[in-house]
């Protein structure tokens, strides 16, 4: 009696982790935002990967939102073209306008909407990545919350808007992407990179033109020389040879 009970248990407990586990993967299967390749630096540029999953076993995703803070204005944001889908992007006016670049910026973008075309879906099982380059990324926050909602083409709407937790407490169900940004290193220049790329261009440039003019006055004077040596050369030959013809006229007399 005591076996059949313990194996009946250890029955229930499988099933039960089973379960449990296969819960936590759906939780985990939400809407993220990742920088891939290069860190998101306070006061600059980035591209931001927007990565969907389709949770839906009956149904698929024909459309994304993305929402960008208000507190954080984002003055510049473009789209990544993906076959099959559309990009529109919606601004809101700023109440202090800011200046990049010398120019004043009187607008943000609020939204950026990627629709899909008809017979185009994430599908169940599937997950769909969509990209925006934006910027200038605040300088006053290590974290981005950008909130993101995904509509089926079932009709059903998921927010993912959720707050990031506080320390130790429990991740939200439907937590909103975050984006983390790094601190700009004391007396570096976020947009100086492809300055200074371009300076190192023109000095490669003017080095290869210096070198390249070298080259050219050494070749100039070795022909110099070449030519110098064949004339001597030829006036030699024919010294000799009129060397010769008197020495022949002079055996015959």
């Amino acid at each position: 009696m005591s076996h059949r009970f313990l194996a009946r248990a250890g029955v229930l407990l499988a099933v039960a982790g089973s379960a449990a586990l296969f819960s936590t993967g759906v939780a985990s299967a939400h809407v993220t935002a990742k920088v891939i390749g290069e860190p998101a630096v306070q006061g600059g540029y980035t591209k931001i990967t927007f990565r969907v999953p389709n949770e839906d076993n009956a149904a698929g995703t024909v459309k994304l939102e993305i929402k960008f803070p208000a507190e954080y204005p984002l003055t510049s944001v473009r789209t990544k073209p993906l076959a099959g889908w559309t990009a529109a992007i919606t601004k809101t006016k700023l109440d202090k306008p800011v200046t990049s670049h010398g120019t004043e910026i009187t607008e943000a973008v609020s939204t950026v909407t990627f629709t899909a075309a008809a017979g185009t879906r994430i599908g169940p099982g599937e997950f769909g990545e969509f990209e925006v380059s934006a910027g200038r990324l605040p300088d006053n926050t290590e974290t981005l919350v950008i909130p993101t909602v995904q509509t089926y083409d079932s009709g059903k709407v998921v927010a993912w808007d959720a707050p990031p937790p506080a320390a130790g407490a429990e991740e939200p169900e439907r937590p909103a992407p975050v984006v983390k940004l790094t601190k700009k290193a004391a007396g570096s220049d976020v947009h100086g990179a492809a300055q200074a790329s371009n300076e190192t261009a023109a000095e490669g440039d003017a080095h290869g033109e210096a070198k390249a003019a070298r080259s050219d006055n050494t070749a100039r004077w070795l022909g110099g020389a070449g030519l110098a040596v064949g004339a001597l050369g030829l006036g030699l030959g024919a010294g000799a040879t009129l060397r010769a013809r008197k020495a022949i006229a002079k055996a015959g007399e």
